[in-house]
């Protein structure tokens, strides 16, 4: 008895692994989150289907409730796969999730996917990194745990791109605090949809950007790269 953590990838049902699907055809159960795309289940119709998304604010199930139902089924079925957007371990709780069945002595094993922090920007031609340009970034979370009692995000990171996940929400808060350490004028890009065919992309700087008109989900990817993209997009 196995439970697979599979990354689905950033939306487009095409770009999961072939692992992944070869692990979803043969699963008894699959256990799906809110960025996972339904169409991804369409490669076993047999399976029990258990879903347990999640959105900012909206928690249709909690972290311990679905740690709970990985064990339960873990515990009764042969081939039990929880598919999550993008990759498990990127702001994926995979980490949780495995502890919770280490805990059980259950089975295990990870399949990676490809993360929307680059799969997004790479599949528009937005190249996170760029000779002379760009030699590091960093990904970061927009919406800490609220629970916590001491943030770690202080935006102080010397990356030269940063992508931000989840960070919609507090889009002012979270571009405010970068511009403690990035000049005002700093190019940024967020993605909608990414992927996916209402992908919508979104242009502006480290000033402005929180007072459009954004939709989750949706990434931001903040440094002289947009520019490098911008070029790449008008050829």
């Amino acid at each position: 008895m196995t439970v697979y953590l599979v990354g689905a990838g950033p939306g487009d049902p095409e770009l999961i692994t072939l692992k992944g699907v070869n692990v979803l055809k043969k699963a008894d159960v699959i256990i799906y989150d809110n960025l996972a795309n339904e169409e991804i289940l369409k490669h076993n119709i047999n399976a029990k289907k258990i879903y347990v998304g999640k959105k900012a604010g909206k928690h249709y199930k909690t972290q311990d409730e679905i740690n709970e139902i990985l064990i339960k089924e873990g515990k009764i079925n042969e081939n039990v796969v929880r598919l999550k957007g993008g990759d498990p371990f990127v702001f994926g709780r995979g980490g949780e999730e495995i502890l919770a069945l280490i805990e059980d002595s259950i089975s295990f094993e990870i399949i990676p996917g490809i993360s929307s922090a680059i799969g997004i920007p790479t599949s528009l031609g937005l190249p996170v990194s760029h000779r002379a340009v760009a030699t590091s970034f960093t990904v970061i979370t927009g919406h800490e745990d609220p629970k916590k009692k001491d943030k770690q995000v202080k935006w102080d990171y010397t990356a030269d791109t940063l992508i931000v996940l989840m960070g919609v929400g507090n889009i002012r808060e979270n571009t405010k605090e970068i511009m403690k350490y990035r000049r005002e004028d700093t190019p940024v890009c967020v993605i909608e949809n990414g992927t996916l065919s209402n992908e919508k992309i979104i242009f502006g700087t480290l000033s402005n950007i929180g007072d459009k008109k954004i939709n989750t989900p949706a990434i931001l990817v903040v440094g002289d790269v947009v520019d490098i993209y911008k070029m790449i997009k008008d050829y």
